[in-house]
């Protein structure tokens, strides 16, 4: 049995304003994922808590669906400061509950702020139009209005990010949430969100956070999915996991938002910049071990330069730092757990024996897996046909730039994708022909903004987190008409 050091803090889930034990006080172990320890004891949630929440969203919507916008941008932009007042404290757990290195660390808290500050704008976004009508007299409206109670279903990978994209445009346009985070980041991409916005002065039942143990979040996905009170529900996962929700949210006429896998591909073309190019794959490749949905997956580059580029990012790559994600200089900390490192590991077995070579890494340490550059990966390989969640790449040559298009588009998935090029308006033309919610040119696959509308096509999901179109999916357009006199009717 593991012993739990006497300092671990115990949590209580948040739900209606009050912190709560789950259902028959049980909890689990939260657990670093580089050296083991207890981080935290975490509610071990069950169906009747998630219930609990969604009753406590419901009765807290009509208030603050009310609300004033200048209410709710206020409570925003507090939330924003008290976040940025806990830097070291969220860095640290970033570290210690997600294998976050430093730098993903302070990238995600220089992030998450601002995507506080953004939202606090969005209650003043949803505008109504004045229709025509072919009817004398009346007054024709398309007015905006909150959903109700919505779903917020977030992973560990990037915790504190995707946990409060999950939830801050929900709120902000006057929705109320209940929030599932991973049970592998619990504090992290869920229980901090009560601290944050209870001190930002967040009504009671507004947000509500319900975690659960190991293999347990079936029960609670099926409350979010069933409960009628649940009008929307939004998503970020994996691509099997997503179709699952879907279909089973289809069934109960609710619609969803899902952001999925990314097989992400970034072409470099014969005029780029080398050094750039080197270092944009690396980053885009190997930030946070590769455990990110738009995490550089293929790196697709003419055949005029491959011998020299590929011979100067296999030379970046050997110099990544692997270990503790705690000291400053680890690029490549752990991943996640044990089955994640054992697919990671299979997953380039695999490649290599289906005729894959290995230009560098290829190896586990202790919970941490090499930065790894494949080649010669067959087209019929489980590394080339699904995502693979860890800091593995593969270099692929092609003869031209249509060739290059054609590879970036020869996968089920299309989330990110990146052009490395001097000609800006060649690579503007090229990333047209992208089957890809997102492109950047002259840019790697990770790159991402509050604002913008995040999302992709095909099995990386559909329906879009920021930018304008996320007033689409968390509010319903209503039609209303005035007369201002009756009119005669047939009958």
């Amino acid at each position: 049995m593991t012993s739990v050091q006497p300092d671990v803090r115990e949590y209580q889930q948040y739900i209606g304003g009050d912190w709560t034990p789950a259902e028959g006080g049980k909890t689990f172990e939260d657990r670093d994922p580089f050296t083991g320890d207890t981080v935290t004891l975490a509610p071990a949630g069950s169906r009747a808590d998630a219930a609990r929440a969604i009753a406590a969203a419901a009765d807290a919507f009509p208030a603050w669906s009310a609300t004033v916008p200048a209410e709710r941008q206020r409570v925003f932009l507090k939330a924003a400061d008290v976040l940025e007042s806990r830097l070291e404290e969220v860095v640290d757990l970033l570290a210690r509950e997600t294998g976050a290195t430093f730098g993903f660390g302070m990238f995600q808290m220089g992030f998450v702020p601002n995507l506080l500050r953004q939202a606090a704008a969005l209650a003043y976004a949803p505008v109504g139009q004045i229709i025509p009508s072919d009817h004398p007299g009346t007054l024709a409206m398309g007015i905006r209005k909150p959903v109700g109670v919505v779903a917020a279903i977030a992973p560990w990978n990037a915790a504190l990010i995707l946990s409060a994209r999950s939830i801050a445009a929900p709120l902000a346009l006057g929705n109320t949430v209940v929030l599932k985070p991973s049970e592998l980041s619990p504090v992290v991409g869920g229980l901090l969100w009560g601290e944050v916005f209870a001190e930002a002065g967040l009504p009671a039942g507004v947000l509500n956070v319900v975690t659960h143990a190991p293999g347990e979040a079936a029960p609670i996905g099926d409350e979010l999915v069933e409960n009628p009170a649940v009008r929307r529900i939004n998503f970020t996962g994996s691509t099997e996991t997503g179709r699952r929700l879907a279909e089973a949210a289809g069934r109960h006429l609710k619609r969803v938002v899902l952001e999925l896998g990314g097989y992400n591909p970034m072409i470099v073309l014969a005029d780029a910049d080398l050094d750039y190019a080197v270092n944009a794959s690396t980053f885009g490749a190997f930030l946070h071990q590769g455990q990110i949905c738009m995490s550089t997956r293929r790196i697709v580059v003419e055949r005029s330069i491959a011998d020299e580029f590929t011979e100067r990012l296999v030379e970046k790559t050997k110099g990544l730092k692997t270990g503790d994600p705690k000291e400053h200089d680890t690029v490549i900390g752990p991943l996640i757990n044990e089955a994640a490192l054992e697919m990671v590991k299979g997953r380039v077995e695999q490649a290599v024996a289906d005729g894959a070579k290995v230009l560098t890494g290829g190896a586990a340490v202790g919970p941490c897996y090499q930065a790894t550059l494949l080649t010669d990966v067959p087209p019929g390989s489980e590394f080339a046909r699904h995502e693979t969640f860890g800091p593995v790449a593969s270099i692929e040559v092609v003869e031209n730039a249509d060739e290059a298009v054609a590879r970036a588009n020869a996968t089920t998935y299309g989330l990110s994708a990146g052009i490395i090029t001097t000609d800006r308006e060649r690579g503007f033309a090229l990333a047209q022909r992208i089957d890809s919610g997102i492109v950047h040119v002259n840019d790697q696959t990770v790159a991402d903004e509050p604002q913008m509308p995040f999302g992709g096509v095909k099995d990386s999901g559909f329906g879009r987190f920021g930018g304008q179109a996320v007033i689409d999916e968390f509010t319903e357009l209503r039609w209303v008409t005035m007369r201002g006199e009756g009119h005669p009717f047939p009958f």
